[in-house]
């Protein structure tokens, strides 16, 4: 079923992934930023931070107002692309706990047609720790299948972080090539776990060069894959600079 209205086919998303092995897991990156589970049918996405403009109009600092929508359609594009049996949202979905009730009608409708039809997994976040309101899908600190565990944070404890795939951090990555300098957002990994990019559209991103991911991986044995147009650039931690 293609779940894209003809005035979104810009958004039309070809679903070749860059496969990689997490705990033993073959697991596809995508250059949109999502992570694709082809064994389990799953769909995981990190960092919507869906109604961040409006948090912070309600604090009197005015944002364009459409990254809701444009996250909706982007995330909307690649569902029809992979057409998904479940979909994995890995914590802060929402900008702030009381985001999915501020959802205007039109978007809780979009978002209603993406869930039909598929299981849908709300992962609690720092910035939403409740339940969305009034919104299909199951909501949970973190979900276990087949050896992966999904949560929203990474964990401290190395036991617990093998075959984590987590977001939070809003990983971006910097390299210098041909005496010009390139950032991006990132998936980083190694192998043991992944830290997914934000997906949302009003998201920054964190240099994986920063003491942040210090305690995650080791500085010289992890790999950064570059969001591009329609690919991905991978690169090891050797290549990359700080800001």
């Amino acid at each position: 079923m293609n779940l894209l209205p003809a005035h979104m086919k810009e958004f039309m998303v070809v679903p070749v992934c860059h496969d990689i092995q997490i705990n033993g897991r073959t697991i596809g990156l995508h250059d949109s930023g999502v992570l694709w589970w082809s064994e389990e049918s799953t769909l995981i996405v990190a960092d919507l931070h869906l109604e961040k403009g409006s948090s912070f109009a309600r604090r009197g600092q005015m944002l364009p107002p459409y990254d809701t929508v444009a996250t909706l359609e982007k995330l909307a594009a690649v569902i029809a692309a992979f057409e998904p049996a479940r979909v994995i949202c890995l914590g802060d979905s929402f900008h702030d706990a009381a985001g999915s009730d501020r959802l205007p009608v039109t978007y809780r409708a979009m978002l209603a047609t993406l869930q039909l039809n598929r299981e849908w997994i709300w992962i609690t976040g720092n910035h939403d720790p409740v339940a969305p309101v009034r919104l299909c899908g199951e909501c949970l600190s973190e979900y276990r299948l087949g050896g992966l565990v999904f949560r929203h944070e990474p964990s401290n404890d190395p036991q617990d972080s093998l075959g984590e795939i987590c977001g939070h951090l809003h990983p971006a990555a910097r390299v210098r090539r041909y005496g010009r300098s390139i950032r991006r957002s990132c998936f980083v990994t190694d192998g043991a776990r992944l830290v997914a990019p934000a997906f949302g559209a009003l998201t920054g991103g964190l240099n994986v060069m920063d003491a942040a991911f210090g305690p995650l991986f080791d500085r010289k044995r992890f790999s950064a894959f570059l969001l591009g147009d329609n690919r991905l650039y991978p690169f090891t931690a050797a290549r990359l600079v700080a800001d």
